[in-house]
C-alpha cells in the first residue's frame, strides 16, 4: 500500500514564514495537514491573525513573545524549524564589518535559535517526541568574502549549536536537523545581486553571475525554488524520517564540491 507524506496532527512554529522558503514551507505544511504558527516583524495582509505572530526575534522579548504564543495558540509544539536569517552587512569585506555589523548577524542568525529552543525544548524533552530543524547555508563552507563574511560566520555557528544540542537530545526522543541550502532564488538573494551590481557598478543580470561565480558555479544551472527548500523540509518533519537526527542536509544543485 502507498503511504503519502503527511503532517497530520502536527503543531509546527516556522520562523520568518511570510516570504520565499519561508512562505514555501508554511504553505506546504499547511497542505500536509500541520496546524502552523508563524513569525515575523510585520504580519502580510493575506496572512491570518491567528496563525501569525508579530515579533522581532532577533530581541530577547520577540523570542519570549513567540515561544509564549505557541503555548497558548497550540498548545506545545511538535515541530520546530529555524528558517530565520539573512545579511544586511555592507560588501567590502573584513574591513567593511565594524562590532556593530557582526552583532547584527549573530543576533539574525544565530540567537533566535537558540533562545527559542531554550524556551520550547523543555516541553519537547518532557514528550518525548519533536524535531528542530535549523536552516543553515552552505555559506558556512563556502563564504563570500566580499559580501558575507559575518553571515556565513554566523550560519557556522548556528550549524555547530545544532550539532551539539543532537548529541544531547536525541537520546531524549527529540530528533535536530541541519537543511544547509545554496542559493535560493528569493527576494534577498536578489537583493544580495542588486548590492553587488551597485558596488561594482553593473547591472543585475552580473550581479547574480558574480554570485554564481563566487561560488564556483551551480552545476544544474540555476538556483534552487523556495518549494523544493520545503519539500525537503516537510520530509525531515515528518515521521518517515524517523531515525535522521544529527546530520546535515545540504541542497545547493551541487555546489558544494565533494571528494
Amino acid at each position: 500500500m502507498i503511504s503519502f507524506l503527511t503532517l497530520e496532527g502536527k503543531r509546527a512554529l516556522i520562523t520568518s514564514g511570510t516570504r520565499g522558503a519561508g512562505a514555501a514551507t508554511v504553505k506546504l505544511f499547511q497542505d500536509l495537514g500541520a496546524r502552523v504558527l508563524t513569525t515575523a516583524r510585520t504580519r502580510p495582509p493575506e496572512m491570518p491573525e491567528a496563525q501569525f505572530v508579530t515579533a522581532d526575534l532577533t530581541t530577547p522579548e520577540g523570542c519570549v513573545a513567540v515561544a509564549e504564543a505557541v503555548n497558548s495558540r497550540l498548545g506545545g509544539v511538535d515541530v520546530v524549524v529555524h528558517m530565520l536569517g539573512g545579511s544586511s552587512a555592507p560588501v567590502g569585506g573584513y574591513q567593511a564589518l565594524d562590532d556593530a555589523e557582526w552583532q547584527k548577524e549573530i543576533d539574525l542568525n544565530l540567537m533566535p535559535a537558540v533562545r527559542l529552543d531554550r524556551a520550547l525544548l523543555p516541553e519537547i524533552e518532557a514528550r518525548g517526541s519533536g524535531v528542530l530543524i535549523h536552516v543553515t547555508s552552505i555559506q558556512n563552507q563556502l563564504p563570500l568574502p566580499e559580501a558575507t563574511t559575518a553571515y556565513a560566520a554566523a550560519k557556522a555557528a548556528l550549524s555547530t549549536y545544532s550539532k551539539s544540542l543532537s548529541k544531547q537530545v536525541s537520546p531524549k526522543g527529540v530528533r535536530v536537523v541541519r537543511v544547509s541550502p545554496g542559493w535560493i532564488e528569493t527576494e534577498s538573494s536578489m537583493e544580495l545581486s542588486r548590492r553587488l551590481a551597485a558596488e561594482h557598478k553593473v547591472g543585475v543580470e552580473q550581479g547574480k553571475q558574480m554570485i554564481m561565480d563566487s561560488l564556483g558555479g551551480v552545476p544544474i544551472g540555476r538556483p534552487s525554488k523556495p518549494e523544493e527548500i520545503a519539500n525537503l523540509i516537510a520530509f525531515i518533519a515528518s515521521d518517515r524520517a524517523g531515525t535522521i537526527t544529527g546530520t546535515e542536509y545540504v541542497i545547493d544543485g551541487g555546489t558544494v564540491p565533494t571528494a
